[in-house]
């Protein structure tokens, strides 16, 4: 099954988040306890969510951090396909 084009998790914090919420980056990193610097970089797609991040943003929205990690992991993985050839690599067999 092919992978579609993930969305970078830092579009649906600016998008559907910071907007719904009617709340600036700079309000919002002080709610989390980071830089204003932190929440720009990920809202503009420079930085992906940490693990640490992923807590922040679960405890401070109500959601899942597994939601977060995992709109990250399908963002990278995607980024990464894009960028690898795997066609030289084949199975690794093993021998009786």
């Amino acid at each position: 099954m092919e992978m579609y084009n993930p969305c970078h998790p830092g579009e649906i914090l600016r998008e559907k988040t910071l907007k719904n919420l009617n709340i600036t980056v700079t309000e919002f990193a002080k709610l989390l306890g980071v830089s204003r610097q932190a929440i720009s970089e990920i809202v503009n797609e420079k930085r992906g969510i940490s693990p640490q991040m992923a807590l922040r943003l679960s405890k401070a929205l109500g959601t899942s951090p597994d939601l977060w990690l995992r709109m990250q992991m399908s963002y990278d993985l995607w980024q990464a396909k894009q960028s690898i050839n795997l066609d030289n690599i084949r199975l690794i067999k093993k021998t009786a």
